[in-house]
């Protein structure tokens, strides 16, 4: 036991020894504790994947258990999704008034943070390490938080962060290649350096060849987009394998699997479950490093890879390896991969671990057309599902890994058509896109009207001076930004609430109800893109 002694504050730290560092202090130990002078206003909770729900919450009021909880995995840490106190990987930090945060965070992997009462307890799944301390404004701590952290794990290159148009919030993976080159030629003149292909034109997740809607290849789409004056970009998901695909039926030992045998279940999609790599195998490796290099043989230098999080799952490794590590040796082989002049995009990604080798990082959930839908926030309690609140609350509270990485907070949405977004939320996700730095839309061209257009120009065109005015507020060229609509977190149900939370809690898990939503989601993208082609 020490006492850290700070100017506002002491702690006292349980740890196996103690040390002093610039900024706060150095705890060892593969346990650590804090014990904290008051009870905290507050608690800083931090998902562990792009899509975790990141954010200040009340700690005297639990946070409900999302559902349905056969998405754990691919939505939140499945290990601590119903761990009862607050908690959170890697950091941990509380708000004890009078601008002072005091700050738990891991510098190694494989860790977690939770706050019980008076204390930060801090633990890792993988040994003894170091810890930072820190005490004093809220800034300044996950500053040298970030500093510490980059020089463990490392930063990112410094790239050009490219304006991107993507294809997936317009068709979703509905597209074909001929609505793609209609759309390449509408674009115009407009200043996007990259045109991405995302989810929709491969066989099969886990079989990365084009499927019949691509019958020129993927090579000749990238050149059609090279001819643009624009870098070609593609999506893939390589760390997922789904049952119909040739991946799964001819090399089923290359998938992780539970000590008994089972294979380690990623969560549910494309009406499918889905299963991850082991990349504690060479083998797997191998053939990750050859798939990237195809890729940009291809012709594909600006490369999204999703869902990265299935490498990390918990499951029995070829090695006696942690599972974080694990995952970030998989993500090594595909940069490897790719080389180093690629620019590389991580999502659904553990945080963390991608440190150092991505270019960029998604940081929150994926947007949608609808500011909160009320399915997965109020019924289900969900805060990792696609929706403009939930995507603009975790990326907010994420904003203190600037230095590390470029920071994505998805696309920004500018077309009234096909959403149903106020001009209010609209503005919020093309401010947001300004902070971060990051500028991409996903709208056809034929969407906009000639106002919307001119707007996306000056959005694209856009340098504005930023200055941060508090723990949600900005000042962007002299425009006040205010994010604190979108920061509430779902609240435990009751009545007729609680009700249906447990039913469809229980649907959500089951196999053929999601098949049912994937059929009915395929039909309505099928009769967009229908009516597209009759325009």
């Amino acid at each position: 036991m020490k006492t850290l002694q700070f100017e506002s504050f002491q702690l006292i730290a349980h740890a196996h020894a103690v040390t002093e560092t610039l900024g706060g202090y150095l705890l060892q130990g593969s346990q650590v504790h804090l014990d904290l002078p008051i009870q905290p206003r507050l608690y800083y909770r931090h998902g562990w994947q792009s899509w975790s729900l990141t954010a200040w919450t009340d700690p005297t009021t639990p946070l409900p258990v999302q559902k349905p909880y056969r998405m754990h995995p691919l939505q939140t840490d499945p290990v601590y999704a119903r761990h009862p106190a607050p908690n959170g990987s890697w950091v941990g930090a509380v708000d004890l008034g009078d601008g002072q945060v005091a700050l738990l965070g891991a510098l190694a992997l494989e860790s977690h943070v939770a706050l019980h009462d008076h204390e930060l307890h801090g633990w890792g799944e993988a040994g003894e390490f170091e810890w930072f301390v820190g005490l004093g404004q809220e800034a300044t701590v996950f500053a040298r938080y970030a500093e510490l952290l980059g020089k463990r794990l490392g930063r990112a290159p410094e790239k050009q962060t490219p304006r991107v148009w993507c294809s997936w919030y317009s068709l979703y993976n509905a597209i074909d290649e001929t609505i793609l080159q209609h759309a390449f030629v509408e674009l115009g003149d407009l200043p996007f350096d990259v045109l991405q292909v995302d989810d929709g034109w491969q066989t099969s997740v886990g079989d990365w060849e084009p499927n019949e809607k691509f019958p020129s290849g993927m090579k000749a789409l990238a050149e059609c987009i090279r001819a643009t004056g624009r870098t070609p970009g593609l999506w893939l998901a390589p760390l997922l394998v789904v049952p119909s695909s040739d991946l799964f039926r001819k090399r089923s030992d290359w998938l992780l699997r539970n000590p008994d045998g089972r294979l380690v279940e990623a969560g549910f999609l494309w009406g499918a479950p889905l299963y991850a790599l082991n990349t504690s195998n060479p083998e797997v490796l191998v053939w990750l490093q050859t798939l990237m290099r195809k890729v940009r043989a291809w012709g594909y230098d600006y490369i999204k890879l999703d869902f990265l999080y299935a490498g990390a799952l918990p499951g029995k490794r070829r090695k006696d390896m942690p599972r974080e590590a694990a995952y970030r040796q998989g993500l090594q082989a595909l940069r490897s991969g790719l080389g180093p002049d690629a620019y590389l995009l991580t999502c659904g990604a553990p945080i963390l671990p991608s440190l150092g080798f991505c270019d960029a990082l998604r940081i929150g959930p994926d947007v949608s057309g609808e500011w909160e839908p009320y399915r997965d926030s109020a019924l289900l309690q969900n805060p990792s599902t696609p929706g403009v609140k939930n995507a603009i609350r975790t990326t907010v509270n994420r904003l203190w890994l600037r230095p590390l990485v470029t920071l994505d907070p998805d696309v920004a949405y500018f077309s009234s058509q096909h959403n149903s977004l106020s001009q209010t939320h609209k503005r919020l996700l093309q401010d947001l896109a300004l902070v971060c730095g990051f500028k991409a839309t996903s709208d056809l061209p034929d969407w906009w009207t000639a106002q919307e257009r001119h707007e996306l120009l000056a959005f694209l065109e856009a340098q504005p001076v930023l200055q941060r005015t508090g723990r949600y507020t900005f000042q962007l060229d002299g425009h006040e930004v205010d994010f604190s609509p979108a920061m509430s977190a779902p609240k435990p149900p009751v009545g007729m609430r609680a009700l249906l939370n447990a039913i469809l809690g229980w649907v959500g898990n089951q196999t053929w109800a999601l098949r049912l939503l994937d059929r009915l989601g395929k039909r309505g993208l099928e009769k967009m893109k229908q009516e597209l082609l009759n325009d």
